[in-house]
This record gives structure tokens, C-alpha cells and sequence, in this order.
């Protein structure tokens, strides 16, 4: 649903919906900017009225003209509530409504949510082109995307204040939402909705590209994985296809194509990993693969024994996949 009550994110940075950077968030930013307004004058009338009230002098007569003023004001105060209630409400409708997906889009991407990250499908209707990703969106500049949200488990909420209002994913229903940047840049996201434990650490980044670069990045991402060129990492993944992590997790152009997991082709190539918990390194993927319960405790990754030799390869192995 549409959250008009944004401004808990804060007013700048790169997750802030008074920081819009397109045409969805410039709606909701202007009604959240007029909702404030309004407010702040009847809280400043009301502190007015009321300090009359509190200093004026008491009238000697006791008769029915001290009442007619303030039967006015009350039935003033009472006039105003009502024009300015109606007023936000239909000012919300037509946010709501300008907001809404256009007639056509440039480009459909799916989301699922998943306890605890977002899996981004790429869908073409050549199945060979299609590809998926993991809590990283790239859309081009300047063109009307369909984010079509969906959810694995529970309800979750897709929300990137600098570019759109909130919505939330359903388990067993597809809810859509329009994003469009103007300006290329890295858009942080979160989920709104308390999904259990690790809800706090359900980020994602949309990045906005320029047309031509994002169809370079799509390109990239339609390959298969590149072969490991270094020793540490052709043993890393022989390692990984060895272990459980083939049975959880894909890397197309391997035999791994397990669906549990994110996909992991091109995690190299990603800012983060873990839903935003960690930047992509060697350090924190070695980490991560060691521990993953101790930084993210409750996330469906098992910890997998591994020798420090096998970590060392596979952390190699995943930093190469690019």
C-alpha cells in the first residue's frame, strides 16, 4: 500500500522519499510536503486559539452574548475540519492514482521476497536470455519499469523511497509497482513490512543506469560464469560443486542448479551480499560462507564444514564471478 508517512527514513541520503528522483516519489513527496504544511497551520492555529483563550479577561456579564464568539470559532474549527479532511483525502486519491502503472512499460521485472532477500527475475520471452539476480535491480534512466512483486513466504513490503512508494508482496497474489529514475545513481531499498527476525537486514539497491550502460550490464548478465583463470579459484570450484552448495545454489555454465538460494553466477559483480549486510570482498564472502548464522542468524544458509584451505579457494572462486 501507499505509505504517505514516509518521513521516518529521514530527509536525505540515498533512502529518503524527500530525496525523489522520480516521477513516482515526486508525487508522493509533494503530498507528504502538503500534508505537513496543512498540519503545522491548524497546529499553529490551535496553539493560537488556544492562548486566547487562556489570556483573555473574563467578560462581568454572565449572559448568553459571552458564548456567541466562541460558538463561532467552534463551529468554525468544526466548518474547516471537515474541508480539510476531504481536501488531503482527495489530494491522497489523486497521488495514488498519478502514481499508478502506465498503459504500457520499457521493461517488467519480477521480485520475490524471501525470508531474507529479494530474488530479481529477468524474464525474456526467449527463455535462453533470461536470468536472475539477487537483491540488486538495475533499470534503465528515464524509462517506466514494472517492478511485479511476489512473495515466497510472508508478507514483505518493496519500498525505494527515492523513487517509489511502498507496496506490499502477498504470498499467492502479484501486486505491481511503476519505478522510473531520472538521474543515474545507486537507490538504497528496504522492506517495510516486519517479516521476522532478520527483517532489519532486507535491503536491496536499485541501480539506475544510462540506457546504453544497462544494456551492457544486461549482456553480461545473460552469460554463463567465466571460467576461473587463477589456481585458488579453479579449486574453489571444484570445492563448491563438491559441496552442498551446489544442491542450494546456481552458477550457470556449472552443475549447480539449486533453487533454495540466490542465484550466483555473477555475484562478483554485485555491491553486496546478504541483502545489504556486507560489501562484496573476498573477507566478507569468506566470512559469510564460514559463519553465515553469526552474522544473520535464522537465514535458511546452513554452515557448511569447510577446511580453511576450502574456504580460501571458494571465497576465491565467488569473488571470481563476475
Amino acid at each position: 500500500m501507499l505509505s504517505i508517512t514516509a518521513t521516518a527514513a529521514g530527509g536525505s541520503g540515498n533512502q529518503s522519499a524527500l530525496n525523489s528522483q522520480g516521477a513516482p516519489a515526486i508525487h508522493v513527496e509533494h503530498l507528504i510536503i502538503g500534508i505537513t504544511v496543512v498540519c503545522a497551520v491548524v497546529w499553529l492555529l490551535v496553539m493560537i486559539v488556544l492562548g486566547w483563550a487562556l489570556l483573555r479577561k473574563r467578560s462581568s456579564d454572565s449572559g448568553p452574548p459571552r458564548d456567541r464568539p466562541l460558538t463561532t470559532i467552534v463551529s468554525s474549527a468544526v466548518a474547516a475540519t471537515v474541508v480539510i479532511i476531504a481536501a488531503l483525502t482527495i489530494a491522497s486519491f489523486y497521488t495514488t492514482r498519478s502514481i499508478g502503472l502506465p498503459g504500457n512499460t520499457a521493461l517488467t521485472i519480477t521480485v520475490r521476497g524471501q525470508q531474507w532477500w529479494w530474488q530479481v527475475i529477468y524474464a525474456d520471452a526467449n527463455p535462453a536470455f533470461s536470468f536472475q539476480t539477487a537483491n540488486e535491480i538495475h533499470i534503465p534512466v528515464g524509462q517506466d519499469v514494472q517492478i511485479q512483486l511476489e512473495s515466497a513466504d510472508v508478507v514483505h513490503s518493496f519500498w525505494v523511497p527515492s523513487l517509489a512508494g511502498k507496496q506490499d508482496l502477498v504470498p499467492g497474489r502479484s501486486n505491481s509497482l511503476l519505478l522510473r529514475a531520472e538521474r543515474p545513481g545507486t537507490y538504497r531499498g528496504q522492506c517495510a513490512e516486519f517479516c521476522g527476525l532478520q527483517h532489519t537486514h532486507m535491503a536491496m539497491m536499485v541501480i539506475a543506469d544510462e540506457p546504453a550502460d544497462y544494456q551492457r550490464w544486461i549482456a553480461a548478465q545473460r552469460e554463463n560464469s567465466v571460467m576461473p583463470t587463477y589456481a585458488d579459484a579453479a579449486a574453489g570450484k571444484a570445492a563448491f560443486l563438491s559441496k552442498p552448495c551446489a544442491a542450494c545454489h546456481t552458477v550457470r555454465g556449472t552443475s549447480a542448479a539449486g533453487t533454495t538460494g540466490p542465484d550466483l553466477t555473477h555475484i562478483g559483480s554485485r555491491q553486496t551480499i546478504a541483502a545489504g549486510l556486507l560489501e562484496t570482498t573476498r573477507g566478507s564472502l569468506a566470512a559469510w560462507i564460514a559463519d553465515p548464522q553469526t552474522l544473520k542468524p535464522g537465514n535458511n544458509m546452513p554452515m557448511v564444514p569447510l577446511t580453511s584451505v576450502e574456504l580460501r579457494d571458494i571465497s576465491a572462486y565467488m569473488e571470481s564471478l563476475k
